[in-house]
């Protein structure tokens, strides 16, 4: 059925063109008929006028009294007249050259159109008797012959009884075997028409006229059609076009990434296969580098999506100029990914890497804020046929994991050792997906003292997993791994919860709990949410919490953060600010939030007493606090000299092995130590 469509609609086409067509010649028909017979009457009319002027002519001169012309004067003026008029044989006789009658035939034969075929007389009978009577002069008798007796009889009746010229068209206008056109004037008597001077009238100059029209109309309604057609092919043309470039939009859609115009991991993962494929008929290697930006969900929290996709289309730039000709993609959001097909030898590819990684040393410039560039590289180069996309994929997103947490900003080849590692960090991820069902997590406690009276304050805590198998695991092995896999949200919540339902069992109502939240857990929205069903189930008193953060949590949708903190500390729970001075723009985010305490990070602390600007930059901090009306912690405190000097410039409170370790608390949150008596003080603990 598909297959007849485009016939059927070939038919149609054909069909409304030859209806078009017929139309066309059906106008034309009716228009030309009309004008040939306009034209006609027209010239019979001017001949009756010229007719009726001899009429009155011969009545003596005097045109004022008009008088019918007499039956016998006018047959014998006809019958006695002959008409030689430019080489025309005579018409009747050749007795009245000089009548005016003769005069009037003369003139007649003179038009270059108009031929006299008859003079018919009626008589008394009716018109039939008279065609077949005498009464017939005939001028021209072998045309007279080939009219038709009936339709002469039809034409003479009509100006018998109108008294009018009358005038017969042929129908076949545009044949050779048109007839000639016909008029009849009436030769007026007393009682009405009393004969018919038969003409032939030539309308060749019609003919041109119309000719001429229709050559017009022809050149119009073609100029028209080829303007329609013009106007048609450029409508198909524009949709064509559009089509054209939408689908190659499309294609190219499908191949490249939309924001930086290089090829999507399709692209990508093709190019690999076939090159995996020619290097192992070769023998050749091939190798491919996974980069990934270092930090930029940080560059869009802090500037907006806007400056991140400029900022990935700056690196996106950079790749493509330090790679050349070899094929760069953008697998995902920041992740893209360089195939050297014909990478060469080990030392090349680490001098493209390295070119890489001294390319990201010049910072951009986005809206007059000059961002920073850090990339992580992993390589993985294919050296023999075992190799498959998959395979390499895998090595270089194990490389550049190892590249991300080696301290960013550099990169690493894939060792097998790699391998190893990601075994024992899957076999991590799922130990700890038990462990959150098997409450194989504890908490320990590191007490913190007022400086003022050494006094017992409260404790930060601190979590551990006590593995049935692998003993102790410390949070810098694991988080990392809960951070990958997801789980550091319901970890972070289980220890709020835990932590604040064992504070509330303590004896010493006074002491004070600190919990850590980390970036990765903090939700705005959800954060808030956990801290108050915390406080709830655990019936702790919310001054006796204190919430952690750091300061990379406020780089990312400060906004949210802060109203999220507002919301916490409206609950009556206290907010801290740890590591403070490691961060961007610390003082700017102390200026948008009042926090109640501020934790002096302990590579400052470590150095205090042997470094001035140290010096000078804790006593800054305290300077500030102390103005801010903000609780000054210090935390790492190992020794009495760092003491002696914190107490000086006028820190609040201290924690560090110096005053005792994290440890587990007994049930009623007795301390498990002495309170730090001078034998302590030495660190030996």
């Amino acid at each position: 059925m598909r297959t007849l469509k485009p016939i059927y609609g070939i038919a149609i086409g054909i069909l409304i063109v030859a209806l078009f067509a017929a139309a066309i010649q059906a106008t034309n028909y009716f228009f030309s008929h009309a004008l040939y017979t306009r034209d006609a009457r027209e010239a019979a009319a001017r001949l009756t006028e010229e007719l009726g002027h001899l009429e009155r002519v011969l009545q003596n001169g005097q045109t004022n009294a008009p008088r019918p012309l007499s039956e016998n004067g006018l047959r014998q003026t006809l019958d006695a007249d002959s008409l030689a008029a430019q080489g025309h044989r005579p018409l009747f006789t050749q007795d009245m050259s000089n009548s005016d009658l003769a005069s009037f035939m003369r003139h007649i034969e003179m038009h270059e159109t108009v031929r006299t075929l008859a003079v018919i007389w009626f008589g008394q009978g009716p018109v039939d008797t008279a065609l077949g009577s005498e009464t017939i002069i005939p001028a021209e008798p072998q045309v007279m012959d080939a009219i038709p007796a009936d339709r002469l009889a039809s034409l003479l009746r009509e100006l018998q009884a109108s008294g009018k010229p009358q005038v017969f068209i042929s129908d076949n206008l545009f044949t050779d075997q048109a007839e000639p056109t016909l008029l009849a004037l009436p030769l007026p008597g007393e009682n009405g028409p009393v004969g018919a001077m038969l003409l032939s009238f030539n309308q060749a100059t019609t003919g041109e006229f119309l000719g001429d029209v229709v050559k017009k109309g022809i050149i119009i309604v073609l100029a028209m059609c080829f303007a329609a057609m013009l106007l048609a092919g450029l409508f198909v043309w524009i949709r064509f076009r559009d089509r054209l470039e939408a689908s190659q939009t499309i294609q190219f859609l499908a191949h490249h990434d939309a924001l930086t115009g290089l090829p999507n991991r399709t692209v990508f993962s093709t190019k690999l296969n076939e090159a995996l494929r020619i290097s192992q008929s070769k023998a050749t290697d091939i190798a491919v580098m996974l980069v990934d930006v270092d930090k930029f969900k940080e560059v869009n929290d802090t500037h907006g999506h806007a400056v991140g996709d400029l900022f990935l289309q700056v690196i996106a730039d950079r790749l493509t100029a330090t790679f050349g000709n070899h094929l760069v993609a953008r697998l995902s959001g920041d992740e893209f990914a360089v195939l050297l097909a014909n990478g060469g030898d080990r030392e090349e590819v680490t001098r493209y890497a390295a070119a890489m990684i001294a390319a990201t040393r010049t910072p951009t410039q986005i809206d007059g804020r000059e961002l920073p560039i850090s990339l992580s590289i992993g390589v993985a180069q294919a050296r023999d046929a075992a190799w498959r996309a998959s395979r390499v994929l895998h090595c270089a997103d194990l490389a550049l994991y190892r590249a991300k947490h080696s301290g960013r900003g550099t990169f690493i080849w894939y060792t097998a050792d790699m391998d190893a590692d990601a075994k024992r960090r899957k076999a991590l991820e799922m130990d700890l997906r038990k462990a959150l069902k098997q409450d194989q997590f504890r908490l320990l406690y590191q007490p913190q003292f007022s400086l003022r009276d050494r006094s017992l304050t409260g404790y930060e805590t601190l979590l551990r997993w006590e593995h049935p198998e692998k003993g102790t695991i410390s949070p810098t092995v694991f988080i990392p791994i809960a951070e990958d896999a997801g789980l550091i949200e319901e970890i972070g919540s289980w220890v709020l919860l835990r932590a604040c339902q064992e504070a509330a069992a303590w004896h010493e109502d006074h002491l004070t709990i600190s919990v850590n939240v980390s970036p990765a857990q903090f939700r705005p929205g959800k954060t808030e949410q956990r801290v108050s069903e915390a406080l709830e189930a655990s019936g702790l008193p919310p001054q006796r919490l204190e919430i952690e953060i750091t300061e990379s949590l406020l780089i990312s949708d400060t906004d949210a953060v802060v109203s999220t903190l507002g919301t916490i500390r409206e609950m009556g729970v206290s907010v801290a600010m740890d590591d403070f001075g490691t961060g961007y723009s610390s003082l700017s985010y102390l200026s948008r939030f009042p926090f109640d305490t501020i934790k002096i990070d302990r590579s400052f602390v470590a150095t205090l007493g042997k470094n001035p600007t140290t010096d000078a930059i804790v006593a800054s901090i305290v300077g500030l606090g102390r103005s801010l009306d903000v609780t000054i912690t210090a935390e790492g405190v190992e020794s009495e000299d760092q003491v002696a000097l914190l107490r000086a410039a006028g820190c609040d409170k201290v924690q560090g092995f110096l005053f005792g370790r994290p440890m587990t608390l007994p049930a009623d949150g007795s301390p498990a130590f002495a309170d730090p008596a001078p034998s302590r003080r030495t660190g030996q603990s």
